[in-house]
């Protein structure tokens, strides 16, 4: 039985909370390395190739962005998943991050129980090659083409696609874990409505983080997307608190659905990516 413990990389320049990060996950059971400075975390991370690196934006010589930036560049290194933790909260900063390959982004000051599944999530994708998303655990990337694919060459096929609008925002009001438990339970609702209404050999997955997409048969796509479009409305207040709710659109930007619909009816399709771009116009 292979026990390898997994190897965090914790870049911090405030000693006590990289003593309070290295102490927690020692305790849940990783390796942890400590580092203060931006070029010691390239240093480390070349030299020991961590599991995963938890990495402060701010740092005394060169920012986390360069960090990043430099490990991204490096062969050894650039598939090292990276979680930003930073008081930095506007949108520019996290798309920044994004832009670098970031896996995720923590923003000060952070709920240390939301970082344990952040890291979790983040290390299971990892080796899982990402072909399961790691909150729905429901395919995605390479699982979902080879699926959608296999439509360009069948005339008995219809494609669903449920989008969740604003889940960014209820994130920051809510918190990561909220919002992943919106996701699980958005996917429990969709493979529930397939079990009882869809064929045995249906399909769905994650064409992105916030999108989902059934494959089905001619016959089922209009039933399956009326009954998953009705459940998922009627369920999208209840992931709010109770007294949040009457005043959800007056705070934040609501979740929403929005559904498109796609068939072999409506093709010829020259390519994957052709069947993308018109699934995606159907929302």
């Amino acid at each position: 039985m292979d026990d390898k413990k997994n190897t965090i990389l914790v870049v911090e320049d405030d000693l006590d909370v990289a003593e309070m990060l290295n102490a927690y996950f020692r305790v849940q059971g990783y390796e942890v390395l400590t580092v203060n400075w931006g070029e010691d975390a390239v240093r480390s991370a070349r030299t020991n190739h961590p599991d995963l690196i938890i990495l402060d934006i701010r740092l005394p010589d060169i920012d986390g962005y360069e960090v990043a930036r430099r490990l991204r560049g490096n062969r050894r290194t650039q598939d090292i998943p990276i979680i930003f933790l930073t008081e930095k909260r506007s949108r520019n900063d996290r798309l920044q991050g994004l832009e670098l390959g970031a896996d995720d982004y923590i923003t000060k000051p952070f709920d240390v129980q939301e970082l344990r599944l952040r890291v979790r999530n983040a290390l299971r994708r990892a080796s899982q090659g990402a072909l399961n998303n790691p909150i729905t655990n429901l395919p995605e990337g390479a699982l979902v083409d080879e699926q959608m694919e296999s439509c360009l060459n069948s005339h008995n096929w219809g494609l669903l696609l449920m989008a969740l609008d604003n889940l960014d925002a209820f994130r920051e009001r809510y918190g990561f874990v909220a919002s992943d438990d919106v996701l699980r339970a958005i996917s429990l609702m969709i493979t529930n409505t397939l079990r009882e209404s869809g064929n045995p050999n249906d399909f769905v997955g994650h064409l992105s983080a916030v999108e989902f997409v059934v494959l089905t048969t001619l016959d089922k796509l209009d039933i399956l997307a009326e009954r998953i479009g009705s459940r998922l409305q009627q369920s999208l207040e209840y992931f709010y608190p109770l007294k949040d709710r009457d005043k959800i659109s007056q705070s934040i930007a609501p979740l929403k659905v929005r559904m498109g619909k796609l068939s072999a009816h409506q093709g010829p399709f020259t390519d994957l990516d052709h069947l993308k771009t018109e699934l995606l116009r159907q929302r």
